[in-house]
């Protein structure tokens, strides 16, 4: 093929080339507007800014060098807390602050966001290359059933869910010019139902402890996760309460008290 040709053959692929990158980008642009229309009426928010809500359902995993959710999901973090404590310290007036510490960690915690990112499907608009996200996701919908609305530490979330929702409430802080009112109007509807004092969840750890000091009995704890991932909870040297988790420590421990409470209850 002559100089001529070959260049004539090159510059005719490239135009075929580029109209199919052009019609990659028009299909991306759909369906980042399909994702932020669907995402407005889950959420009953109009973004003004819709780039930061792209954001705000990113991973870093996605791609390389990407605008991702960690710091959307650092803000969220911090203005659920604020808001959750000033709410609650509102409408609980008479409340010590050890009592409103412990109403406050069971509506912001892992699980209890995760749980959020559950009911609305939010995970289904995520932007991510995680591997085996999908199972994670269905063991924790699995494990979730037994507990209607809160495990109390005994069920292992997967922390990218409860980033989603704290990135999501960061991005709406940021989309209504910082107006914590605006956005914990917004924020207090997908937290529903928020867990009140007469539905806070005794911890595990704490129900046996307390009834193990209500019949006088002496509580220690084994502790060998660091080797094999497992708990114990004994009374006079004997094991009462055993559980093997090697995913995380506090699963564990829960878990084992747990098994001790109902063995001795």
């Amino acid at each position: 093929m002559r100089e001529e040709e070959r260049e004539m053959h090159l510059a005719f692929q490239s135009l075929f080339v580029g109209d199919e990158l052009k019609e990659e980008e028009k299909d991306e642009e759909e369906k980042n507007s399909k994702r932020v229309q669907d995402i407005r009426r889950i959420v009953g928010y109009e973004f003004k800014d819709p780039t930061i809500l792209q954001q705000a359902f990113t991973h870093y995993s996605f791609e390389e060098g990407c605008s991702s959710l960690e710091r959307l999901a650092y803000i969220g973090d911090a203005i659920l807390t604020f808001a959750v404590t000033k709410d609650q310290c509102l409408l609980y007036p008479d409340f010590d602050p050890g009592r409103l510490t412990r109403l406050r960690a069971a509506n912001v915690d892992t699980e209890k966001l995760a749980r959020v990112a559950l009911k609305y499907e939010l995970h289904d608009f995520l932007r991510h290359n995680i591997f085996l996200l999908g199972v994670q996701i269905d063991e924790f919908r699995d494990a979730i059933a037994k507990y209607p609305l809160h495990s109390s530490g005994l069920v292992d979330a997967p922390k990218v869910l409860a980033d989603i929702v704290e990135a999501l409430i960061g991005a709406i802080f940021l989309d209504c010019k910082c107006c914590l009112d605006t956005t914990w109007e917004v924020v207090k509807k997908l937290l529903e139902p928020i867990i009140t004092p007469a539905t806070l969840p005794i911890h595990p750890v704490t129900q046996l402890q307390e009834l193990c000091q209500s019949r006088r009995l002496s509580l220690k704890m084994r502790d060998s996760w660091k080797e094999d991932g497992v708990v114990e909870f004994l009374i006079d040297e004997t094991c009462i309460g055993r559980a093997q988790y090697k995913a995380k420590r506090v699963i564990a421990k829960n878990r084992a008290a747990l098994v001790a409470y109902n063995h001795i209850l």
